[in-house]
């Protein structure tokens, strides 16, 4: 038991700082929802606006359930805004509003990163629920044994892709929101008070993929070191 204590500490301070940001998110999110546009428009509208400044005619901006479920769906070609963004008019639904279409634009330019992490997907969704499952099962085999050996690190490597994707998220999101704010800004969408609450809620936003992509490869070196230890 006591060879599984750093995995579960890596646990507990991952979900921890995760719950810490995502709390401060939603607090935010919360906040700069009280800050009313002046010039009226409601998140779909934002978004139609920026999509169209952009030339891209062929998105569809359609309204999602949930709290903070907004997203871009390349497949489908739609832009899906929560019900706390599709209908308000407020700094945070700009600055969501605005940021969802980031991806659209980053699709359209078919963006580099945007197209990597979509190969990503498919591999992905497979490779994750595989990966514990082997390194575990290498553990028990152990992996002092040769067999035990490369049943553990085919899970490293099926893991590593998931540490892969959460890296290549973070300059998607962090290019989207750039894209975002520089459309705001440019087109005088918002005031200054309302740019810094949108610029304010992207931030935060961004920290959520970051805390993911750091604990996910705290997760891959853990057990990396532990696998390839074993050995020496």
């Amino acid at each position: 038991m006591g060879g599984y204590l750093g995995y579960y500490i890596i646990i507990g301070v991952i979900a921890l700082v995760s719950w810490m940001v995502s709390n401060k998110l939603k607090s935010k999110f919360k906040y700069y929802s009280k800050v009313h546009l002046r010039n009226g428009m409601s998140g779909a509208e934002i978004a139609e606006k920026m999509l169209a400044d952009h030339g891209i005619y062929d998105v569809k901006v359609i309204s999602t359930p949930g709290m903070l479920t907004d997203h871009y769906n390349p497949a489908k070609k739609t832009v899906n805004l929560s019900e706390g963004v599709y209908n308000q008019r407020n700094a945070a639904a700009a600055a969501v509003a605005a940021h969802e279409c980031g991806h659209a634009v980053q699709h359209a330019k078919a963006y580099q990163w945007l197209q990597l992490r979509s190969k990503l997907v498919p591999l992905v969704s497979v490779s994750s629920g595989l990966s514990q499952w082997l390194i575990f099962g290498g553990l028990i085999l152990g992996l002092a044994s040769q067999f035990g050996f490369l049943v553990a690190v085919a899970g490293l490597v099926l893991m590593s892709f998931a540490t892969i994707f959460s890296l290549v998220t973070l300059p998607v999101e962090y290019d989207a929101s750039n894209r975002a704010l520089a459309w705001l800004k440019n087109k005088h969408m918002l005031s200054q008070q309302e740019y810094k609450g949108a610029e304010d809620s992207l931030k935060w936003a961004a920290r959520t993929y970051l805390v993911a992509a750091i604990g996910s490869l705290a997760m891959l070196l853990y057990w990396a070191l532990r696998i390839m230890g074993s050995r020496n």
